[in-house]
């Protein structure tokens, strides 16, 4: 399906993961080893929230072109410094190739990202897109069920209770999907962010989700690899939710549960249960 990142923390040049990391996102666009697709090629996109702007509404930066070999997404990466940023991969499977159809998604202040897949989608698209309040449908501007999911979990709160809202977005999908004879309709990771928390969920109905793993506390791995020189680059407070780990070195990425929701803020990384049975 797709591939995603995002980070928080001290302010830092996306390039430092997206680019220059041993399994960056660029590098998991051309070789996914534990992806859904090997090659996720069908665009890309940056999200990012400006430095020293606390509330700002976030920059996006999204094109159809295989992220490893647009030379815009390394300018961009190296020149701007964020304490937040998503990126993402895409590997479509049936909406077009487009950009509007590339994550991450914005509204106001929020950032959204998906990897996965709403199952039958197009056989009950009609009734989910009904359900998006009326104040903001006209924010949908691409085909992908990503996008429709969004706008449900807006609709149903998102920007007032984050997890409850991505919650009962995702109830509403499962109940139409059964009423369509759809067994499993969820499937996925999602990253949705105010620009100073970051939620990362992990979740589908079928219980067998793509993966997901967040990074382990920068001080911890600094004891345990003192000789690591890639470790300077990053502040005591930096954390990393990613579909794959970046880097090959034991215990610094570690996966995250299955049907849980993973909570980034600044009091560090911590994770509690999310629909579960």
């Amino acid at each position: 399906m797709c591939r995603w990142l995002a980070y928080t923390g001290e302010a830092l040049a996306p390039s430092t993961l997206i680019l220059d990391a041993q399994h960056s996102v660029v590098a998991m666009s051309l070789n996914s080893p534990l992806g859904a697709e090997t090659v996720n090629g069908d665009g890309f996109g940056l999200g990012w929230y400006p430095d020293a702007a606390p509330g700002a509404e976030p920059a996006v930066f999204r094109s159809i072109e295989p992220a490893w070999h647009d030379q815009n997404l390394r300018e961009i990466s190296r020149a701007v410094r964020s304490p937040l940023f998503f990126a993402h991969v895409r590997a479509a499977a049936g909406p077009p190739i487009q950009q509007t159809n590339c994550h991450p998604f914005r509204h106001d202040r929020w950032l959204f990202m998906h990897n996965g897949s709403i199952s039958g989608f197009g056989t009950y698209k009609r009734d989910l897109v009904l359900d998006v309040d009326p104040s903001l449908y006209p924010f949908i501007q691409g085909t992908t069920d990503s996008e429709v999911l969004f706008h449900l979990a807006l609709t149903h709160g998102l920007m007032d209770d984050p997890v409850a809202g991505v919650g009962a977005a995702i109830r509403r999908v499962e109940q139409v999907g059964r009423d369509a004879g759809v067994p499993f309709p969820m499937q996925g990771t999602i990253a949705v962010s105010d620009g100073s928390t970051l939620w990362a969920f992990r979740y589908s109905t079928q219980g067998r989700s793509r993966t997901l793993f967040h990074s382990a506390d920068v001080p911890a791995l600094r004891e345990m690899y003192p000789d690591a020189a890639r470790l300077e680059a990053f502040g005591d407070r930096a954390q990393v939710v990613v579909s794959e780990p970046l880097n090959d070195l034991p215990g610094v990425f570690l996966e995250v549960p299955e049907s849980t929701v993973a909570v980034l803020d600044p009091d560090g990384y911590h994770h509690r249960e999310f629909l579960a049975a």
